[in-house]
Parts: C-alpha cells; structure tokens; sequence
C-alpha cells in the first residue's frame, strides 16, 4: 500500500497524518511528563523550604554557638533515611564548617560545591534549591538559605536535603504511562485517518477503475453516479468520449468519401483502357494506363488503411477476441494454398482479446499469415499468448527459405518485394509494419525454428 518510490494522493495524506499525529503527540507526551515532574519537583521544593525555614527560625544562638532546634521530623533521626538537614558556618576563608548536622546523616556530610556556595553568596537571605549527591552516592533535592544570625559573627547556611529518587519513580512511571496512552490514541488516530481518507477517497478509486474499464474496453461510457464534488468530472469524462468518438466518426465518414471520390475515376480508367479494340500490348497506352491504375489503387488503399487504423486507435472501448480471428484465417489460408498443401498450427488462449477493431486485428493476422503462406512449403505455425496485463504478441513461423538478417530491416519498407516473380505489390508486411505502430505496437522478424522466417506482432491486450 505504501509504495514510497511514487507514493501516491492517499499515501501523501496518510504520511502527512501520521508524521502530524506522532509529532503532536510526542511533544504532548514530553510536555505532560515535564509538567508533572514540575509540580512533583515544586511540591517536593515545598516541603524543603518548611523544614529549611524551620531550622531557620528555630536555632538559637548561645553565647555565640549556633544551636539546632529539636525538630519533630523522625526521618532526620534515621541513618541514611533519606531526608537529610545541616546548619553551617561560613568562614572569612569563604569555606563552609559544620555546626550540626541530622543524625540520619550518620558518618556523612552534605557536600555543597563553590558554585553554590558562590550563589548563596550572592543572594542573602534567599531560599535556593540545587541538585547534589548524598550519603550513598543517591541523588538529594537540597534546599538552602544563608543568613545573619543576632550574637554570631559569621554567615550560617541552613540546608535540608531529601532523596528524590521517589519523584524520579514516579515521573518515569507517569512518562511510560502517558506514552502508552498516547501510543493507543496515536493508533486510534492513524487508523481513523486512514479510514477517512480511503472512504473519501473512495469515489476516486471507482471512478479510475471505470475510466479504465472504458479504455480497456469493457465499457463504453461512465454510468455510475458521483458525489456531487465528482459529478462534473464524470460528465466532463462521458462530454470527452462522446466528442472522440464523433471525431472519429466524421474521419471514417471523410475516407469513406474520399475512397469513393479516388476509386471511381480508377475504376473509369481501367474500364476504358480494357475495351480498347487493341491487346494490351506491353508498353501500349492501355497496357500502362491499366498498370498505372492499379498501382494507385493500391496506394490509395494502403493510405486508406493507415488512415482509418489511426484513427480507430484513439479510440476507447473496442475489443476483439484473437481466437475466433486466428480460427476464420487458418481455414481461409488452407483454402488458398491446398495446392501447397499447407498445414497451419495455430494455438491462442480463449480469453484473449486485442484492444482494437476487428478489421484491423484481420489485416494484421492475415497479412501475415498469407505471407508465411506464400513462402512456406508446407507448415505454418502461428502461436498468440499474452506478455503483460496490457500488451500480447503473435508470432508466426514458416519453413520456407527465411530471409537472411541484412534484409529483415527492407522487409518492413513500403513497396520492397522480395521475389519479383512472386505475385504482390511489396506492400504486406510495410501495412502490418505501419497498422501495428498506429496501435502502439511493433512488428520484428527473425528466423524461425521452422527454418524459414519468424514474424513477431507486440500488440495491445484488452482485458477480459
């Protein structure tokens, strides 16, 4: 369905929805995660700035030793607990000496680097709250305060710090949540997206497969009924055909009459020329007003042929199957060449059809098919098989003398006979060579396996 090497509308919609989808959906994920490890953070932040502002306000200063308060939290009072306090002095050096410190700190001490120090430093009397490591190495959420104390002489700094390793818990379990969540909605999502568009789209679709139907010729004009949005369109489509299809029309209706305006005076010539009292002796008038007449007869045939052939191929809607067609010449041909005795084999599938008019397939086969008859001497083989979806080949064997390769190109050529003794006007395989282009297809020659010369017709299919 996804075929990105020429992705159509539909995977461009269905694309675009799912990298919108995830793009959304990923950033509100983040922002849901971030925004609950905030508030986890501020509430945490919180608790810090009680126990900080406790210590604070509840030291005392005796005979100028800065004393702890007795707090009421039990955690402090428990090794290693997780909740952690520490009252310090601030030397004239700049460096921080302990006063008190929590009992649950038990052999260990809060580090504070020169950084935060310097930050402290900076705003008295401020509660600020920074990230350092704590007694087994966990991650603390510390807040401190430095301030001036009645009666002390230097700078104390109060911090209180709590393991928050808790709220990194629970931020990853809300994330992994959240993202699961929003995984399960983006899926929703997507799959709605694509539901929409292919029954939105779903017209379009029917509308191609009939556009086709009518080229391939299973039908002839668009007879389903549109959205109002696609109702237009189809008329337009059915408008389109229906001009073609008169064009072409008013074309057979022009070389209709002009055959009729050409042969007419043809036939006038060739009647009189033969009533002369006289034979037809060669290079006498008659003789060559005679061979002249029926030279431009076969002319004017040749060029009514290609003409009619070219404008039958712009037409849609036409199918003939090739069985009957190969079935009709093999018996004919016999006929003309029993003399000969010859022997067509010929093999076609039955659901087999050429995307074209009859006449045109019969011209096509036949001139072929005469030829290999003319030359052969005495087996013909004519095989049809289908190639693709859209294109079916006729190859046509003989076991007579063949054509060496250097004349296979002069074969195709208008006029070029290969045998002056034999009769013809040169003209067969050039109409077959000519008809076959006019349909989008191609006549090539080779040697057969029979021996003799190979013909290959490449012509388009029409679906059954």
């Amino acid at each position: 369905m996804f075929d990105l090497r020429r992705p159509s509308l539909v995977r461009r919609l269905v694309l675009l929805a799912v990298v919108w989808n995830l793009v959304v959906l990923v950033a509100a994920g983040a922002f849901l995660t971030a925004q609950f490890r905030d508030a986890a953070i501020r509430r945490f932040d919180s608790s810090l700035a009680v126990l900080t502002d406790d210590l604070y306000a509840l030291s005392t200063v005796e005979e100028g030793q800065v004393r702890a308060p007795a707090l009421t939290d039990i955690r402090a009072t428990r090794a290693y607990s997780g909740r952690y306090w520490t009252i310090f002095d601030k030397t004239k050096a700049g460096s921080l000496k302990v006063i008190e410190r929590s009992r649950s700190l038990f052999d260990s001490d809060l580090m504070v680097s020169s950084e935060q120090v310097d930050r402290l430093v900076a705003a008295p009397g401020k509660t600020l709250f920074f990230e350092m490591r704590g007694p087994q190495d966990k991650p603390l959420r510390a807040a401190a305060i430095l301030t001036q104390l009645p009666g002390h002489a230097d700078p104390v700094v109060f911090i209180a710090a709590e393991d928050r390793s808790p709220i990194d818990a629970d931020a990853g379990r809300f994330g992994r949540i959240t993202a699961l969540a929003l995984l399960l909605l983006g899926g929703g999502l997507i799959f709605a997206v694509v539901v929409q568009v292919r029954v939105g789209l779903a017209p379009l679709f029917q509308l191609r497969r009939e556009v086709a139907s009518v080229r391939r010729g299973r039908a002839e004009r668009l007879t389903r009924t549109y959205p109002e949005e696609l109702e237009p369109l189809a008329l337009e489509l059915n408008a389109l055909l229906a001009h073609n299809q008169e064009v072409v029309e008013r074309q057979r209706t022009h070389v209709g009459n002009l055959a009729h305006a050409l042969k007419t005076p043809l036939s006038v010539m060739l009647t009189e020329a033969s009533q002369q009292p006289a034979p037809l002796a060669p290079g006498s008038l008659a003789e060559v007003v005679t061979r002249q007449a029926d030279v431009m007869r076969e002319q004017v045939d040749h060029h009514l042929r290609r003409a009619r052939a070219a404008a039958r191929s712009q037409t849609f809607g036409e199918r003939t199957p090739v069985e009957p067609i190969l079935d009709e010449l093999a018996v004919t041909l016999e006929r003309i060449f029993q003399d000969k005795g010859v022997e067509i084999d010929w093999r076609c599938p039955e659901d087999l059809s050429f995307q074209g008019e009859k006449q045109d397939l019969m011209e096509l086969a036949g001139n072929v098919m005469e030829n290999a008859g003319k030359w052969c001497k005495g087996k013909i083989r004519a095989e049809a098989t289908p190639t693709t979806a859209e294109r079916w080949t006729l190859i046509v064997d003989d076991d007579g003398p063949g054509l060496p390769p250097e004349r296979w190109v002069d074969a195709l050529k208008r006029g070029q006979r290969m045998d002056e003794h034999t009769p013809g006007s040169g003209l067969g395989l050039s109409i077959v060579d000519e008809l076959a282009r006019a349909y989008g297809g191609s006549v090539t020659l080779g040697e057969s396996p029979l021996g003799g010369l190979r013909v290959c017709l490449d012509l388009p299919r029409a679906e059954t």
